[in-house]
């Protein structure tokens, strides 16, 4: 197990990079490697290494904890540093960092820094992290904690299928996209010749995530999926334990994960360990976890909690590796969802769950495991059986009176009927974890449990409003909040009806309102003549509305560069006893564009630059078009952000854990002023 991390273009690189190896290495022994352009150190000491270090004002650094310390050599002109566990033969292994392979079998993080140039990438379905800011300088981290502790809040997770490259000398980011799995060309053979294939890559998936000559555990609910992986295992005639864990209560019922898994395992003599924690202690398990992972969704909690515990046993019985059954659901159509689809589409539905994982799954399980010292495999997300499930025909997978219907029928194959024929209970049910927080919350008085999970995390535990301008900037800087977890309690925007208000956006602002509704959040509108200055006090109304109205203790902004605008809302906030976040402040514009344009639907509505003309307003803006932007820069000089008034822009649609709803423009028409000064005027619009 490894964490890398790198800041460059910051005077201070040396010592943040120090302070990021500190907040990651708390729990662990291990050795450190520090890299800059000027020497190479290494110790199995941070604190020795701080001070070895200390003299070194360096602009560029990157560094490694490992706990095998397998490091590059001294002199050596590529500097890299990774976080791998590859199953593969040792060709596979020793090709990463070379030719970015996609389809290797494993997880991986890696950077590596030669002359001017840094890259970074991770493994191609993402079970390996890898977190990044551009923000006065440019810094990586296996956790987004790190990069916190070392100035950079608001850190993005890199997206598995993207190659990152930092140009260090211009300070600029470009992004590579992968190639990812496809559900075509559809797999031909017969059903038993795909099950017999299936079977196979199942088997070899198992057998490359078994340690040698070690004994390992498997997550265990006595469920389809566990089941399987438990009889192969069985099969292959390995050292394994099964592990289990349910929460349990007087007048409680017992968890239904438990009882399959006692029966199952004694019917196929599987070695069985069972933990049971009482109502109270999950609360002390709450305290470790909740800080953990960043996050207080009442679903990922309930779904880490069973993992942290069943880590927590299995590093009690000397475990290093723990196999998990998590990925069957998503290849195979398992989940309710699925059954919504129609047959044409489902392979596509199954790709776009796996497309999720990596933020919705991924990130938790790999930290919950950590913090235990454990390695988490997953057999169903091996690169070859992915590429093959998600090309086996829907109606494999579906039918109408099952889910996961060849899964199901392998195992009957096996002589495993009971299990095959067991509905899916979610981890958070089949345990009783969500049954024993939702008494939790009632016993401390918390009418609903997100509430109560808050108290655990007082750095997230602050209602939001989020100033709204139906524009990028206030889109992004609200996902971004979201994504670390604050809760945000509206939406607040100020409709000014002066066009060149110096405080508000203006064009396309009454959009805000289906906005609002996509997103699903409640919206505070206030009027103001946007008179410079006085209509700051609109947006003091504004804010103690939201205060009466919604309890929140602070505001978000998508403040850029803008001193004007941020120091006068600061001031009005503080004044009314308001935080402010600004998570997009100092952020590298055109960065900010490129993931603005990935993440989000954009269109302009409104241009006044040289270089822009009509033909930029009311299309989709893509990352050919900020390429245009960065090119019109160089000519001209613009704000590749917009932030200079060069354009407006409005959001249509976004992440699906943001919005819910798409907004369609239906009629509309463009207003030219000049060659170069054009408006869109919005008709009408509706949300599907």
């Amino acid at each position: 197990m490894c964490e890398i991390a790198g800041v460059f273009n910051t005077e201070k690189s040396v010592e943040l990079v120090i302070t990021g190896l500190e907040t990651l290495t708390k729990r662990r022994e291990a050795s450190f490697w520090i890299g800059t352009e000027k020497e190479d150190w290494r110790s199995k000491d941070l604190q020795e290494l701080k001070q070895v270090v200390k003299g070194d004002k360096s602009k560029n650094c990157i560094a490694c904890r490992s706990c095998n310390a397998s490091f590059l050599r001294k002199g050596l002109q590529v500097k890299f540093v990774t976080d791998a566990e590859i199953y593969g033969n040792e060709e596979e292994k020793s090709s990463i960092g070379l030719s970015f392979p996609a389809k290797v079998d494993g997880g991986y993080a890696f950077a590596y820094w030669i002359r001017d140039e840094l890259h970074i990438a991770r493994d191609i379905i993402g079970l390996k992290p890898v977190c990044f800011a551009h923000a006065d300088g440019f810094a990586f981290a296996s956790e987004k904690k790190a990069l916190e502790a070392m100035g950079f809040p608001h850190a993005i997770e890199l997206d598995p299928r993207v190659l990152l490259k930092y140009n260090i000398k211009e300070d600029r980011l470009s992004f590579e996209k992968r190639a990812f799995f496809a559900v075509e060309p559809e797999i031909e053979a017969d059903k038993e010749q795909i099950k017999e294939e299936l079977l196979n890559l199942i088997r070899e998936s198992i057998s490359r995530r078994i340690p040698r000559k070690e004994r390992f555990g498997v997550l265990f609910s006595g469920g389809l999926d566990s089941t399987l992986i438990a009889y192969l295992c069985k099969e292959l005639g390995v050292d394994f334990v099964c592990y289990s864990v349910a929460v349990e209560e007087q007048g409680m019922k017992e968890a239904e994960d438990l009882q399959y898994a006692r029966r199952i395992a004694a019917d196929f003599g599987f070695e069985l360990k069972i933990k049971k924690i009482g109502v109270e202690e999950l609360e002390k398990y709450l305290t470790e976890v909740v800080p953990l992972i960043e996050d207080t969704d009442v679903v990922k909690i309930s779904v880490a909690l069973p993992l942290y515990v069943a880590c927590e046993l299995a590093r009690g019985d000397g475990v290093k590796t723990v196999l998990d059954g998590l990925g069957a659901e998503e290849l195979f159509a398992g989940y309710e969802r699925h059954k919504q689809i129609k047959k044409e589409e489902l392979n596509k539905e199954c790709l776009s769950g796996l497309l999720g994982m990596y933020t919705r799954d991924l990130y938790r399980d790999e930290f919950v495991a950590k913090s235990q010292d454990i390695s988490l495999r997953a057999p169903f997300l091996d690169t070859e059986l992915v590429d093959y499930a998600l090309r086996i025909p829907a109606s494999y997978k579906l039918s109408e009176k099952e889910n996961k219907v060849i899964v199901r029928e392998i195992a009957r194959d096996l002589g495993l009927k009971e299990v095959a024929g067991r509905k899916k209970r979610a981890v958070q049910y089949g345990s009783n974890f969500l049954k024993g927080i939702e008494k939790l919350a009632k016993r401390k008085g918390f009418r609903y449990k997100r509430d109560y999970l808050r108290t655990f995390f007082p750095a997230r535990n602050v209602k939001l409003g989020c100033l709204f301008s139906s524009g990028k900037d206030s889109a992004y800087a609200l996902w971004l909040m979201l994504k670390d977890g604050y809760p945000v309690e509206c939406l607040i925007t100020i409709r000014s009806r002066n066009p060149e208000s110096y405080m508000f956006h203006t064009p396309a602002v009454e959009l805000v309102e289906l906005q609002a509704e996509a997103i699903s959040l409640p919206l505070i509108m206030k009027e103001t003549p946007g008179e410079k200055e006085k209509e700051l006090e609109d947006l003091r109304m504004a804010f103690r509305e939201a205060k009466a109205r919604y309890g929140i203790e602070g505001v978000i902004t998508g403040a850029l560069w803008s001193n004007y605008q941020k120091e006068r809302i600061e001031r009005i906030a503080t004044e009314e006893n308001l935080k402010v976040f600004s998570p997009l402040w100092h952020i590298n514009q055109e960065t900010e564009m490129r993931l603005v344009v990935t993440n989000f639907e954009v269109i302009f509505t409104g241009i006044s630059a040289y270089g822009l003309d009509k033909s930029w307003l009311g299309r989709k803006i893509t990352e050919d078009d900020v390429d245009k932007l960065v090119e019109l820069d160089k000519r001209v000089k613009l704000n590749i952000a917009g932030e200079g008034g060069e354009f407006e822009s409005l959001v249509l649609d976004g992440p699906a854990s943001m919005f819910k709803k798409r907004l369609v423009i239906l009629k509309s028409e463009v207003v030219e002023e000049g060659k170069n000064t054009a408006r869109l005027v919005v008709q009408e619009a509706k949300l599907i």
